[in-house]
Parts: structure tokens; sequence; C-alpha cells
């Protein structure tokens, strides 16, 4: 088990924050401490590979791993932990980010400690889990599993749906007085990274969704159209403005409080995208 003086590991999702706090920690805590010190106990010859690593200038491999394990003292479920914080920081796909998350979301101590980054992860990784905080909208929600998921399209499982409940109102994101259901507004934030990749994964899914609709979904309920234009980076900012007030515009309109009883849940994607190479600068 890692030392007392320790930082939690349990508390960190960047690796490298949690190596540079160990660092801290461990100069005040030992006072013969030094990141040559640290590299004789875990077996480095670089005498500062702690600092490289915590730095950004070097990545882990496989090998040099299991040394920053054993420099770091690390129990069997820190050291499972901290494997599993390695993979998601060098991730370098989405998909991989993701496998990684849920090993770092699977340690109950990572949950108690982040509970917002990994319900926040959840609740915009499933499609369904907005939907039905949306659905709370409707004068005849029933706060009821079964009734939820017969009402989604495509439809999902009672379980699913109790699931999905569950987070959300842990969230805050849906409140009840144990008769009726509203739509709570909590002022919630997570880190940029889970944010980032959560919300990948909600567009992933939408977009996914808008392409089935085209052989699942009757013409005259969806509306599905494209156009390919040639334009330079001005008008492409340009474009890019009224594109956010059109969107804004259009939420105004869905939440203008005119008498109206909404019964149908639909989403809204608009994708505008290169076709060909850009400059980064």
């Amino acid at each position: 088990m890692s030392a007392e003086w320790a930082p939690d590991i349990f508390g960190y999702l960047d690796y490298r924050e949690y190596l540079r706090d160990y660092y801290d920690a461990a100069k005040e805590a030992v006072s013969a401490f030094s990141y040559r010190y640290f590299s004789r106990r875990a077996g480095f010859s670089s005498p500062n590979y702690l600092k490289l690593v915590s730095d950004g200038d070097r990545g882990l491999t496989p090998k040099s791993l299991e040394k920053m394990i054993k420099g770091l003292e690390l129990d069997r479920e820190e050291a499972r932990f901290f494997r599993a914080l390695v993979g998601f920081g060098q991730a370098k796909s989405a998909e991989e980010k993701n496998e990684y998350f849920e090993s770092v979301s699977a340690s109950q101590q990572f949950r108690s400690a982040r509970r917002i980054d990994s319900s926040m992860f959840e609740y915009l990784s499933r499609w369904y889990y907005p939907a039905i905080r949306e659905m709370a909208a409707r004068p005849d929600f029933k706060n009821d599993p079964k009734w939820i998921a017969g009402e989604l399209f495509p439809p999902i499982t009672a379980k699913q749906a109790q699931q999905a409940l569950d987070v959300i109102f842990d969230l805050g994101l849906l409140e009840t007085d144990g008769e009726k259901v509203w739509r709570g507004n909590p002022n919630l934030t997570t880190g940029h990274e889970v944010g980032s990749l959560a919300a990948g994964n909600y567009h992933r899914q939408m977009l996914e969704k808008g392409a089935q609709s085209i052989e699942t979904v009757p013409r005259e309920h969806r509306e599905i159209s494209g156009m390919t234009m040639c334009i330079n980076d001005e008008k492409f900012l340009e474009l890019k403005e009224r594109i956010h007030s059109f969107r804004e515009s259009l939420m105004e309109v869905a939440e203008r409080d005119d008498g109206d009883n909404p019964d149908r849940l639909y989403q809204f994607n608009l994708v505008f995208f290169p076709l060909t190479k850009w400059d980064e600068e």
C-alpha cells in the first residue's frame, strides 16, 4: 500500500497530475527524497525519469509502467487503477479511451471521489439518458421504467430505463416530489477529458441514429438534407456563427411556453465539416 502521506490515487483522472502531486508530497514527508532517489528505488537508469513523465516529455511503456508502480509502492488495487489511468491518458483513439475509462470508473473508490465525472460520462455516453430527461417535459410522463422503455424509439429495456433514471435523479437533472417529475437545472461540471470524450460518444450515437432514421422513420416525420459548398476561412467562421444563432433560435421556439403540450421527442443534428484538407494555422 502506498505511503500514508501519498495523495489518494483514486481521486485522479490524469496520471501525470498524480505523479506531480506525489513528488511534492514525498519531498515534504521524506527529507532524502529526490528524482534520483525515486529512480533508484524504481529501477530507472535515468535519474530524472519521474520528472520527464510528470512533465509530459516521456510516456510509459509496459515495462517502465511496472517500474513506476514499484517506485510508487502501490498495492494491488492501486496498481490496477494506475495502469488504467495510464492507458486512458495515453490512448490514441476514442475507442481506446472509452475502454480504459470503463476500467477506471469500475473502481468504487473512483466513483466515490469523482461522482460527477463518472455519472456525467455515463449520462452522455448513452443516447437515451438525455432523451429520458427531455421526455419529462411531456404532461403524460410517467416515472415508470417499463413505460419509458416502450415510449422510446428504438425501444430500450426496462432495466436500462431504471439505470438511466437512477443516474439522472442522482445528478439532479430530474427532480420529483413523489408524484410529479420535472427537469432540474444543476450546475454540473466535469473534467475536460471526460467531458469531451462523453460528448464525442453522444454525438456519434446521435449521428448513427440519424442515419438509421432514413430507413426506419417515414419521410413525413423526419427532415434530412445537405449541401456541399466551396468557401474560405472567413466565410466558414461566418457560417459557423450563423449555425450557433440558428440553433439558439430553435431552442427558444421549442422551450416557448405558449400553452401547447409536447407529446413527442425529436433529435436535431446539424453537421458542418470539411471535405478537403485544411491548414492547421
